[in-house]
């Protein structure tokens, strides 16, 4: 390769890694979609944020397993996807030692912590569903709360676990300075993989296959009281059903190339764009809910238009037609 096509991370360090010059327009593209992209999964995750914790009529236990759903994926579009979108087309890492001990964990508890709120709604589906007139009982504010943080918790740990020699050691898989390779051993990817697609797939799909069975027996013996319910229960469950499909489809991809290629730097223009797609279905979650749920709709109508400011706006009607 033309020595005049490559340039150092870092002029003035012998030991700096080099990288291609690329064309200005290649640069231009990528940082324009990346930029884009993460502003308006944070605007849309923002929305539903400020949604669900200003309005009354929001603070439901299944909004609340969204709301922190919204909070990883805000996590997600702030740090994930501007970095993981920059190493796309920039090989250097100008972030420093401790970022990039640190980005991988970030990453790992943030995608981790989103399937444990999947498998959570996926539960708290079932029960309302399966058992509507003790949902109530067995589910509320307080106990969907204490599965949040053992969740968050959780993916913490066992992100630290997989991790815990890159995190220690992530020296010893750099060859220059300006370089940040994730390096996971093979046996921590099939752990992984058992983890986070095998055993919530085993939980997630069975639970919604029972969800519809029995949606469908009940449509058999409704009555006019129990009627508008049982809808209510079914598009929230159909609408929760299709955010779960999203993220698995996201994610097996992620699991079939770093089990058929593993972390290796040859490969990691492959491994980062399956890292990519796993931060864009951080986007995908709110616009879902645009189109299904009509009290995302019509309070982030609320919000753009500033009515949140007025006095008593935590009490606006969410749902002028009928209740979800």
């Amino acid at each position: 390769m033309d020595n005049r096509s490559l340039q150092y991370c870092f002029p003035n360090n012998n030991l700096s890694c080099t990288k291609s010059i690329r064309p200005e327009a290649e640069y231009m593209v990528v940082y324009i979609f990346v930029g884009v992209t993460s502003v308006f999964t944070v605007f849309l995750n923002l929305l539903v944020i400020i949604s669900i914790s200003h309005f009354k009529q929001l603070h439901t236990p299944t909004n609340v397993l969204i709301l922190s759903l919204a909070v990883a994926d805000l996590i997600a579009g702030l740090i994930l996807m501007p970095v993981q979108g920059m190493k796309l087309i920039e090989p250097c890492w100008y972030f420093g030692e401790m970022f990039c001990s640190i980005f991988p964990l970030i990453l790992y508890v943030v995608v981790v912590a989103s399937l444990g709120n999947m498998i959570i709604v996926s539960v708290d589906r079932f029960i309302a569903v399966n058992d509507p007139l003790r949902y109530p009982l067995k589910v509320n504010n307080s106990r969907v709360v204490i599965s949040i943080v053992v969740n968050w918790v959780f993916s913490f740990l066992y992100s630290f676990y997989l991790l815990y020699e890159f995190l220690l050691h992530p020296e010893t898989t750099h060859t220059c300075i300006g370089e940040c390779v994730l390096v996971v051993t093979l046996e921590n990817l099939i752990i992984d993989a058992l983890v986070c697609l095998m055993a919530p797939c085993c939980i997630i799909i069975p639970l919604y296959v029972k969800i519809c069975y029995v949606a469908k027996r009940q449509a058999k013996h409704l009555n006019s009281v129990t009627e508008k319910k049982a809808k209510s229960e079914k598009k929230a469950a159909r609408t929760l059903g299709i955010v779960v499909l999203v993220y698995l489809l996201f994610w097996t991809p992620y699991y079939i190339v770093t089990l058929s290629f593993g972390h290796d730097e040859n490969d990691a223009l492959i491994i980062n764009v399956m890292y990519w797609l796993l931060c864009m279905n951080s986007c995908m979650n709110p616009l879902i809910y645009a189109m299904f749920y009509q009290w995302f709709r019509v309070s982030a109508k609320y919000i753009l238009t500033l009515k949140i400011f007025e006095p008593s706006s935590k009490y606006l009607n969410l749902f002028p037609e009928a209740h979800m």
